[in-house]
């Protein structure tokens, strides 16, 4: 094993890194992007029971007392509900723009792990290219010394980088139906309560 870790050259170690850093922002994200914390039950009852009309203030506490993106969207809709339809959306869209981009935070890092497959390929043409320019073509072993270590940091990378790859894929895939799910429900919920503005203006 260290045998094949000298031959891959040093970038083996920042792909070890890498490696390390990337199963913590999986981790990370799996738990922030569980259902039940972004789309809390508690939240969209509030939305589904809201209507034209009624005291909005229990629903503006429970919102209050469960903090999060979908919660805070919510409650930019209510605290705004007395006002005209327009700024009341304009407030929810505002939240939104604020708030969703949380849910894909960290996810950039799994973007960057299949990069150091390539960076390990140029490391070793370096060396390779540098013993070449010491010593000349004359010697075989240089040439096969630098494609080795090109190569096998290429395919580390590549172990690395393509599940790494996988799961952004599929966490970016669930941030965004999440977006998705939370504009629906305050739409919903700006439509519910735009009746009571217009009987209010009449």
């Amino acid at each position: 094993m260290m045998e094949f870790i000298e031959r891959s050259g040093p970038v083996i170690y920042a792909m070890a890194l890498c490696s390390l850093g990337s199963t913590a922002v999986t981790i990370e994200r799996f738990v922030a992007l569980r259902r039940s914390r972004v789309l809390p039950r508690q939240i969209i009852d509030i939305v589904e029971a809201v209507q034209p009309g009624k005291d909005l203030s229990l629903a503006v506490e429970v919102c209050k007392k469960n903090p999060g993106v979908f919660s805070e969207v919510v409650l930019a809709g209510l605290q705004n509900a007395d006002q005209r339809w327009e700024v009341m959306r304009d407030a929810v869209v505002d939240a939104g723009r604020s708030e969703t981009p949380a849910l894909e935070r960290n996810l950039f890092w799994l973007q960057t792990s299949p990069l150091l497959g390539l960076l390990g390929t140029v490391f070793g043409m370096i060396n390779m290219f540098a013993s070449i320019s010491l010593s000349g073509l004359g010697d075989p072993q240089i040439l096969s010394h630098g494609l080795a270590e090109a190569m096998l940091a290429t395919a580390e990378g590549l172990c690395i980088g393509i599940p790494t790859l996988v799961i952004y894929n599929f966490l970016s895939s669930r941030a965004e139906r999440y977006i998705a799910e939370i504009e629906s429900h305050a739409n919903r919920m700006v439509s519910k309560l735009r009746p009571a503005q217009h009987e209010s203006a009449q």
